[in-house]
């Protein structure tokens, strides 16, 4: 199969494209603008709270002639471009497919094909996934979540990802009697975006990131170096690190030609502080700092780097009968970041910006993922699939399918499935081996029940239609790939908890794919917190920064204050029903599923660690999920 690199197969039909697009965008952004006028996040009001009460009045008074105005004058314009614009659509590609072009020795050695067998260690090899509804629509209908300024959101987002994946994996764990909680304070040595030559975003609120959520169990790098900015970073290699050259991300030290500061804090460093995208936190407790001596051809070279320090509780969990894999609750994403699976990015200019950060860190990208207009869809679609999967592994494989039975202002977007197959590496025999991902965004409106689970039946039969049709490669001789694993990602909008739900928790998705988190329909595991906010409280302290977050869904009345809790109807003696919680951490509709059906024989997938992320604090209003899969091909130790 040919990926799409291009939205149409001729350069002269994408020039029609954006030149038709080009008469559209003014009418569109006037249009876009007025209606935001309207609606003001909460952070906004606390930001204009002490100015006039007819000050807002007044402005909307001035601003709502002009944007008519404009508006008038554009439309005649956009009604050009839409003629132009919506028959081109017919012919568009479901997705674009972008590559990073970079020059990497150990990549080179190997080809271009992925990661031999034999760079597997015989106990297995580890893959990290992660999901995460990011909402960035139109500004003006981000704002109904409370959320403005999707252009910069979309930066930081990006910024955000990379610089949690780009961090050292190192872990420490520590018997602690007295640390209960979900996950116990860390901390990374990485240096903030100021100290990159990065400027920090004045439109997302600041807050400091104090901690970090434990690391994940060893030390990954491929040693390449990147520059972002006129300052260099060098890669660390650590205990653990990938034997097999996979295209692994740099590790970002944070170091410069001074010192680094152990127990004293400039002031500079102080302010750093207030940078939500920082991740040189400052605020580490001297129990926590370990030094570690790192070879880089430089003798006497050291880096410091804050380290996690999580509780170790896995022989607990063995003795109560609970997980054998860690789960936290994290507020960096996890390092060594393989595939990121992302939704409703839906702003074309927004999807530009977050492509361009996530290629600092991902080489391989599907964005743009979706149709529009009436291609291939019932009802004519406003917006694409939102959809948007980034990999460091080479992608062989792609397509896309529209759910055609969307409903109400679900109707207006192409949500869809995403399925794409990745290339992790080869046998000695030049015998691929390969990966399926799944990432999809389904129905939202309650009370739909029927139409989610006809959206599972299509996502079932989608999925097996597409492993069918590429087992093989291209070629008479070419024998079949094999299969490490196949993990679905994506908002589900239906959780496992309420009773609204059952028709969707008892699915035949959940006898084919397992959840990590569930055990079984309606029953979550007890530590379990769910991923979607309240979004009335996303600028409050407590939640606007990623440690404050992380400290807050730790806490059982946090978690109740400032997530989306299931409701159940009562009777009441006055004759009315009201809504009362029920008991659990919240609505999780953000899924990560894997199944162990379909693989090699003699291999075995085990789940390694799932954690919720808070690193997004303030710049969406869903908690991302990841999840670390181990893969055992079943191998015995040399």
């Amino acid at each position: 199969m040919v990926l799409h690199t291009s939205p149409f197969s001729s350069a002269f039909l994408g020039v029609l494209d954006s030149l038709s697009w080009g008469l559209i965008f003014p009418c569109y952004w006037f249009l876009d603008r007025f209606l935001a006028s309207f609606v003001s996040t909460t952070y906004e009001k606390r930001l204009h709270s002490e100015d006039p009460c007819y000050f807002r009045a007044l402005c909307i008074l001035i601003s709502t002639p002009l944007y008519l105005a404009l508006i008038v004058t554009s439309l005649p314009f956009a009604l050009l471009g839409f003629l132009l614009w919506a028959p081109l659509q017919a012919i568009r590609k479901p997705y674009i497919y972008s590559q990073r072009q970079r020059q990497d020795k150990s990549l080179v050695e190997q080809g271009a094909a992925g990661t031999p067998i034999n760079g597997w260690k015989p106990s297995g090899k580890s893959f990290c996934f992660c999901s995460a509804n990011v909402c960035l629509l139109p500004d003006s209908l981000a704002r109904f979540n409370n959320l403005s300024d999707t252009q910069g959101r979309a930066r930081e987002v990006g910024k955000r990802i990379r610089s949690g994946a780009n961090r050292p994996q190192i872990k420490i764990y520590i018997d602690s009697p007295t640390n209960t909680s979900i996950s116990a304070a860390s901390f990374s040595s990485l240096g903030s975006p100021q100290a990159a030559g990065e400027v920090p975003n004045r439109n997302v609120p600041a807050a400091g990131v104090r901690r970090a959520a434990a690391a994940d169990s060893k030390t990954e790098s491929n040693g390449e170096a990147e520059k972002e900015s006129g300052e260099g970073t060098q890669g660390v290699e650590g205990e653990g690190g990938r034997p097999d050259g996979t295209p692994a991300a740099p590790a970002n030290t944070g170091t410069s030609d001074a010192p680094a500061e152990v127990e004293g804090q400039t002031a500079n460093a102080k302010a750093k502080e207030a940078d939500s995208g920082s991740l040189n936190s400052r605020t580490a407790s001297r129990e926590s700092l370990v030094k570690f001596q790192v070879a880089d051809g430089n003798p006497g070279t050291k880096l410091l780097y804050r380290t996690s320090v999580v509780k170790k509780a896995s022989a607990r969990k063995r003795q109560q009968g609970d997980d054998s894999f860690d789960h936290e609750i994290s507020s960096f994403f996890p390092a060594n970041l393989d595939f990121l699976c992302l939704q409703e990015v839906f702003d074309k200019r927004a999807a530009e910006k977050l492509k361009k950060q996530l290629h600092r860190y991902f080489q391989h990208v599907l964005y743009d993922v979706g149709t529009y207009a009436w291609r291939g869809c019932t009802r004519f679609k406003f917006l694409n699939s939102g959809l948007l999967l980034a990999s460091r592994y080479p992608v062989l494989d792609a397509t896309y399918h529209c759910f055609p039975n969307g409903r109400g202002e679900d109707a207006l977007a192409a949500k869809g499935v995403l399925l794409v197959k990745v290339q992790v590496g080869s046998t000695p025999q030049d015998q691929r081996l390969v990966g399926y991902l799944t990432c999809t965004h389904m129905h939202s409106l309650e009370g739909d029940a029927a139409i989610r689970c006809k959206q599972l039946d299509l996502v079932l039969e989608w999925i097996s239609e597409f492993r069918k049709s590429t087992s093989c490669p291209s070629g008479a001789n070419s024998p079949e790939d094999l299969v490490a694993f196949d993990v679905i990602c994506g908002d589900l909008n239906f959780d496992n908890c309420s009773s609204e739900d059952k028709q969707e928790q008892q699915h035949a998705l959940f006898s084919h794919y397992k959840d990590p988190c569930r055990l079984g329909p309606g029953e979550e595991k007890p530590w379990v917190v769910g991923t979607l906010l309240d979004p009335a409280g996303l600028y409050d302290e407590e939640v606007s920064s990623p440690d404050n977050l992380q400290k807050t869904m730790e806490n059982e009345e946090g978690r109740k204050e400032y997530l989306i809790y299931p409701s159940s109807r009562t009777q009441c003696s006055s004759q009315k029903c009201q809504k009362v919680p029920l008991k659990g951490n919240g609505r999780r509709i953000d899924y990560i599923l894997y199944t162990d059906v379909g693989l090699q024989p003699d291999w075995k997938v085990e789940v390694e660690e799932y954690s919720v992320i808070t690193q997004l604090a303030g710049l969406t209003d869903h908690l991302p999920v990841s999840l670390r899969l181990m893969v055992a091909t079943g191998e015995e130790e040399p």
